[in-house]
């Protein structure tokens, strides 16, 4: 059964929302404050974590950063309703998915279950369907199977947002991908973003990509339109 960590500074969201999660199954490991969390992360990681964004000592914005430099742990963040620009910063960090307070607890479940999802391996059919999934675009190869990507041989780490929305990109080149197709691709149907929130993560994308190849302009933006691959 999947563990979630939660870190937060107020004790009545810790233990409302750890009830909530223990009730339909999941293991929960709780901290008030970002630096007794980040250690605790790293010594025992978690399959998904929930940070508060305002919190004493480190705040989430600051957690996630550290936690970005060795993992690609599945992040979903708790923001008060005002929080635009963190937000919006906190995509660009790599964050999975925000949750605005006040929030219900079923809802947060829902979003637990989604990231959830996305970040699980798929069942592998056979040897024969596994080298199916593996997708080659020219020095781009992603295993799906493994969440491996590399892009001339060398490892490009992705969290599970990143990788599906380059996974729709790259299986159909030349193809335009609208801002809502990789909506889709990319989030479960209960979960709401923005054309912002593909913006962001398209950023980063190219972002990671460039730190292996400076000359990296595989992901082509028609504005006002969406994404595409380029063909090779």
């Amino acid at each position: 059964m999947p563990t979630i960590a939660l870190v937060d500074d107020d004790r009545h969201i810790l233990t409302s929302v750890s009830m909530a999660l223990e009730a339909e199954g999941y293991r929960t490991q709780t901290y008030t404050d970002g630096a007794s969390a980040l250690t605790a992360l790293q010594a025992t990681p978690p399959d998904i974590a929930i940070l508060d964004i305002k919190m004493p000592r480190m705040d989430g914005m600051e957690l996630l950063r550290r936690l970005r430099q060795i993992s690609e742990l599945p992040v979903i963040f708790l923001t008060s309703k005002d929080d635009e620009i963190d937000e919006l910063f906190g995509l660009k960090m790599g964050a999975d998915d925000f949750i605005r307070k006040p929030f219900s607890q079923r809802l947060l479940v829902e979003r637990v279950k989604a990231v959830l999802r996305r970040a699980a391996p798929r069942e592998i059919a056979s040897s024969n369907d596994n080298e199916t999934r593996v997708i080659e675009r020219g020095k781009l190869l992603m295993d799906p199977e493994r969440h491996s990507c590399t892009w001339e041989a060398r490892q490009v780490t992705l969290t599970v947002t990143e990788f599906l929305i380059l996974q729709a990109l790259a299986q159909r080149p030349g193809i335009v991908k609208s801002r809502d197709a990789l909506m889709d691709a990319a989030y479960d149907d209960q979960v709401y973003v923005d054309d912002r929130t593909i913006d962001s993560h398209i950023k980063r994308l190219r972002k990671k990509f460039k730190l292996v190849d400076d000359s990296f302009d595989a992901i082509e933006t028609l504005y006002g339109v969406g994404y595409r691959f380029k063909e090779a």
